[in-house]
C-alpha cells in the first residue's frame, strides 16, 4: 500500500495577515507622527544666555529658595499643588524667603514638557508666570505626553484662562522666544549637580525630591536664626 504524504499547509494566508498588520500599523504610526509638535531646537548661532529663574516674593528677602523643576514631572506637580500653597503663604508672603523656579525639562522622558516651559515663559512676558505655572501643574494629566500629542492646543486654554493677550502669546510660542533661557536654566541646574526633579536648594544644601512645607519652614527658620546677631550683653 502506497504511503500517502500529507500536504503541507500554505503560509499564504498568514503572510497576508502579517502584511496587513504591518501596513495598518505603519499608517497609524505615520498618522501619529504627523500630529506630533515639531521638535524644538536652539539655533546653532543663538547667543548664550545666563540662567534666570522666575521670582516669587521679595527680591531682597534674606533667604532664597531655588527649585529646579520639570512641568511634566509628576513629583513636581505634587510639590507645586500640595506644598506650594503653604510655602507661598507661610514663607514667601511672610517675607522669610523668596522663591525662584528654574526650568529643568527632562525631555528624554517627557516629550511635551518643553512646550509647557515655553508657555510659562511666554506668560511671564505678560506678568502671568505663576498663574500659568499653577495651571500647568493642576492640569498636568491633560496635556502630558500620556494624554496628547498636541500639548500646545491644550495649553492654549490655560493661557486664555489666566487672561493672556493671545495674539502676543501665540507669536511668542511660534517664535520659541524663550528657548535659550530655558536651556540656560537647565544648564545652571546641571552645574549645581541637579539630576532629578524636583530639586530644592536652600543656602548651600541640595534636597533632591523636594521638601514638605513644614520641613522647608524649619530650614528657613534655622538659617534665619543663624544669621541673626546675638544680643549685646548688658554691661
Amino acid at each position: 500500500m502506497a504511503k500517502v504524504t500529507p500536504k503541507k499547509k500554505s503560509n499564504t494566508g498568514f503572510l497576508v495577515v502579517i502584511g496587513v498588520v504591518l501596513v495598518v500599523g505603519g499608517a497609524v504610526l505615520w498618522s501619529t507622527m504627523q500630529n506630533k509638535p515639531a521638535p524644538i531646537e536652539l539655533p546653532k548661532d543663538a547667543p548664550a544666555m545666563q540662567a534666570e529663574g522666575y521670582l516669587r516674593g521679595n527680591p531682597n528677602a534674606p533667604i532664597s529658595i531655588i527649585e529646579f523643576a520639570d512641568f511634566e514631572c509628576p513629583g513636581c506637580g505634587q510639590f507645586a499643588t500640595i506644598q506650594g500653597p503653604d510655602i507661598k503663604t507661610r514663607i514667601v508672603d511672610a517675607g522669610l524667603a523668596n522663591f525662584r523656579f528654574y526650568d529643568f525639562p527632562l525631555t528624554s522622558i517627557h516629550q511635551n514638557t518643553l512646550f509647557a516651559h515655553l508657555a510659562a515663559a511666554c506668560a511671564n512676558d505678560q506678568g502671568k508666570f505663576w498663574e500659568m505655572h499653577d495651571q500647568l501643574f493642576l492640569n498636568q494629566p491633560d496635556w502630558s505626553s500620556l494624554a496628547t500629542t498636541n500639548p500646545r492646543k491644550v495649553i492654549e486654554a490655560y493661557a486664555t484662562a489666566v487672561g493672556l493677550d493671545m495674539a502676543s502669546y501665540n507669536t511668542c510660542m511660534d517664535e520659541q522666544k524663550h528657548l535659550a533661557r530655558i536651556q540656560a536654566n537647565a544648564k545652571e541646574g546641571e552645574s549645581r549637580g541637579v539630576n532629578s526633579t524636583p530639586t530644592i536648594i536652600v543656602g548651600n544644601k541640595v534636597y533632591p525630591g523636594g521638601l514638605t512645607a513644614d520641613a522647608l519652614k524649619k530650614i528657613v527658620d534655622s538659617l534665619t536664626a543663624a544669621a541673626t546677631p546675638a544680643p549685646t550683653p548688658a554691661p
